[in-house]
């Protein structure tokens, strides 16, 4: 759940994410009455969508329970009360799927798609719908560069629903106190942390932990691992240049950056805490990735704000907590706060009322708040959300770093490049590279390859 268009300038006021969308044909079950009726009490809130009682719209993401629970809760109230029913359907191999089914003539009536070369195949299929009147009119609630992501050669089609902030270590704050470990502020005070940990640690314990399996979408992480290489080493120009091929995979800044992942994450002293050696990064799943922290079996885990919704039910999430987060620091310290983040966009691929309805209801603030509410680890794209809901302290640290206009923002940028490339050749080697052992440079060559000549 990689989740583009180029975001060149930091990203003010901009807050993290999560994925929806939906399966069936291409065109809701609408039954709408002749004349609107009057909602009264709690849902006259949700007077513009209603007219539509009795119809079905369907959705297609790659969001799994259990972070597909609060979403569904996030809009029970609006269903409730405007009679619209939202099917939602959450599948790993997404990426694969949403294809499959809009070529196949099965489109869903929308979906949330995380990648913006995903969006832009998909509206040259000519089956994506330009969003209705009101959610244009929603533009004021992103900062602009969150339209751009949505928008394929300059032409809007896509609302941004949510934000996440990649560049986060995992860890456990008491397993730090007891073995009198500090939060590393530099990327070398990481490095040294790391080593230092491995010195004290036998067995299958170790400093890190991942896992890059994610069904059809295996490989995702380890290409974020390679991006906060590269945007912490070079900044954002060379990361843009990288995303428009300018610098291509066998680049020797890329090269560089492939260096500093192997000496981290494919460290056999350093990796894989709690599931074996290196390779089995490559047959660990995402969501389970973390969880030898818990065991203190694992000191760090590399992962995104959303990784929260995989903690088991029940843990404390905080500084006192069992488990808790920080930014990960930039490997050039003249990278002023080097900060990766995704996104997913609602996309329509039908246009009538109840679909439309829906679509206007996911892009305001209205709704955002009523996610924020039920689901930690979730930030919204939209500006205009009530600051003061986000209680969650993971929340807290992902809008105080996605908002940080002095902060090296990109988006991620697996998910900006072709989707040929992103989200299709370069997973595919990060899975080669983890798990075969494929050398850096061929890895390089393999996704080089698939970068479409036109």
């Amino acid at each position: 759940m990689k989740r583009n268009t180029r975001f060149a300038t930091a990203a003010a006021g901009v807050v993290a994410l999560v994925a929806v969308a939906g399966c069936s044909s291409g065109s809701g079950t609408t039954a709408q009455s002749s004349a609107v009726p009057t909602l009264t009490g709690d849902c006259a809130q949700y007077q513009p969508y209603a007219g539509h009682s009795g119809s079905t719209v369907t959705m297609f993401g790659s969001i799994l329970s259990p972070e597909s629970d609060s979403l569904n809760t996030s809009w029970a109230a609006f269903s409730k009360c405007t009679g619209i029913k939202i099917q939602y359907t959450g599948s790993n191999t997404f990426e694969s799927d949403l294809p499959v089914k809009v070529n196949g003539g099965n489109a869903p009536n929308l979906a949330i798609i995380p990648q913006p070369g995903l969006l832009s195949q998909m509206v040259q299929t000519g089956t994506v719908k330009k969003p209705p009147a009101d959610t244009v009119a929603n533009e004021a609630n992103w900062n602009a560069a969150w339209k751009g992501y949505g928008s394929v050669n300059g032409t809007f089609y896509a609302a941004p629903m949510s934000a996440n902030m990649k560049s986060l270590v995992w860890y456990s704050p008491k397993y730090f106190a007891d073995n009198g470990y500090t939060v590393p502020t530099t990327w070398a005070d990481m490095m040294s942390l790391s080593a230092k940990m491995a010195s004290k640690m036998t067995g299958a314990v170790k400093p890190w932990c991942g896992g890059i399996g994610s069904g059809t979408a295996s490989g995702w992480p380890a290409t974020d691992w390679l991006e906060e290489a590269v945007l912490g080493s070079f900044g954002g120009q060379v990361y843009d240049d990288w995303i428009s091929h300018k610098v291509t995979f066998s680049s020797p800044q890329i090269q560089q950056a492939m260096k500093i992942v192997v000496d981290w994450m494919q460290n056999p002293a350093w990796v894989n805490g709690g599931y074996g050696d290196v390779k089995t990064i490559a047959t660990t799943t995402f969501q389970n990735a973390g969880l030898p922290i818990l065991k203190n079996q694992c000191g760090m885990l590399q992962q995104a704000s959303f990784y929260e919704a995989q903690w088991p039910k029940g843990t404390k999430v905080g500084p006192d907590g069992a488990v808790f987060a920080f930014k990960l620091p930039a490997v050039n310290p003249s990278i002023v706060t080097p900060v990766e983040g995704g996104g997913e966009f609602v996309t329509a691929f039908a246009s009538d009322p109840a679909t439309q309805a829906v679509q206007n209801y996911l892009s305001s603030p209205q709704w955002a708040e009523s996610r924020i509410k039920v689901a930690p680890g979730w930030v919204s794209a939209n500006e205009k959300v009530d600051q003061s809901l986000y209680t969650d302290p993971i929340d807290k640290i992902s809008a105080k770093y996605l908002a940080d206009p002095k902060a090296t923002f990109r988006f991620d940028a697996s998910d900006a490049m072709p989707a040929a490339v992103g989200s299709g050749a370069e997973w595919k080697a990060m899975v080669d590279w983890f798990g075969s052992g494929k050398s850096s440079l061929d890895v390089a060559k393999e996704t080089d390859a698939a970068w479409p000549t036109k």
